[in-house]
């Protein structure tokens, strides 16, 4: 199958070495000409990924035009925030009937829009065309051949099933479901309760603390999700669950890392000058919470984490707040 991966960042370079190893032929788009002249010369992106060797059947390109030629399989691997602005110049290429698939897990600042609604709007095709890839994905991890699942969600499960066929290998498992709002939420939520354990982590608390976060965190998700008409199942398995325990617990994970810092009392400007990155989550929890209000659904452990990251907030005394919370029956 000619696939289209757009986005050659850790993420985006590991789900293309996945299509690569299953047999497809993919053309990796990036951004910068020296990244792609490194993978067509050396097989290996010498920014992300760096001791990874790619599958010969991967190309890159700087070339949005000749990326997408003919893909039958546009995979979506940019920014979240970026998204909209990108798609306006791709829209046009997109071959007829392609399926566009989302890699993202964020929620759109402004509108609060879920990454597959944005791919329907601004690329101007119906929701049946979109699907989302999520779960306990550490792009390290996969690129080292790791045994991993993940989640592809479409609600045309017939093209879920020639998702599921064509990212499958003998090192990642993917698994079909049609509940694509419960896995979107899943993914993005999960960053926001990451940073919430990375500030926890970097303040000295334990395990129980960790458990308790992101327990917590996953019950405010799965109420904005039954909110948003997700099935409050999909919550438990890996686009949830999974992809919460991986984010939350690794050292590798962008959001916990930079939630580390943040709870070293570290402004937010600090924090990204010394990870020397913008995690998903410091951006999706002013979205999310947004989108909570809009719902009448309570989100405690997000609207702390909005208040450190974008209000200044000292994270004792967000601690204090959500310890001195009145208590009431699980």
């Amino acid at each position: 199958m000619k696939s289209a991966v757009l986005g050659a960042g850790s993420w985006g370079t590991a789900f293309a070495k996945i299509l690569g190893d299953a047999g497809n032929d993919v053309m990796l788009w990036a951004r910068r000409p020296e990244i792609a002249e490194a993978i067509n010369e050396k097989r290996k992106n010498p920014e992300y990924l760096v001791g990874t060797e790619l599958s010969p059947h991967i190309r890159a390109t700087v070339n949005s035009v000749e990326a997408l030629a003919g893909a039958e399989v546009v995979v979506l691997a940019v920014p979240s925030q970026t998204l909209r602005a990108n798609l306006a110049n791709w829209k046009g290429l997109l071959a007829p009937d392609s399926t566009l698939v989302s890699l993202m897990k964020g929620i759109e600042l402004g509108t609060t829009m879920r990454m597959s609604q944005v791919i329907c709007e601004a690329a101007g095709v119906p929701a049946d065309r979109v699907a989302v890839v999520s779960g306990p994905n550490l792009a390290f991890e996969i690129a080292a051949g790791q045994p991993a699942a993940t989640v592809a969600a479409c609600v045309d499960m017939e093209r879920a099933t020639r998702l599921q066929d064509a990212i499958t290998t003998p090192y990642f498992r993917p698994y079909t479901n049609d509940d694509v709002i419960g896995c979107e939420l899943g993914g993005a939520v999960k960053n926001v309760i990451a940073l919430a354990v990375g500030i926890a982590h970097a303040m000295g608390m334990g395990d129980n603390t960790k458990a308790m976060i992101m327990t917590r965190g996953l019950a405010e998700t799965t109420r904005l999700g039954i909110a948003l008409g997700a099935d409050p199942m999909t919550f438990a398995g890996l686009a949830g669950l999974g992809d919460l325990v991986a984010t939350c617990m690794s050292p590798g994970s962008r959001n916990r890392t930079f939630g580390e810092a943040l709870g070293r009392g570290l402004s937010l400007e600090e924090a990204q000058r010394f990870t020397r990155f913008t995690a998903e989550g410091v951006k999706s929890c002013l979205a999310i919470r947004d989108l909570a209000r809009a719902h009448g659904v309570d989100m405690p452990i997000t609207e702390q984490v909005e208040r450190i990251c974008h209000e200044g907030m000292d994270p004792r005394l967000a601690v204090k707040t959500l310890m001195s919370r009145a208590t009431k029956a699980e």
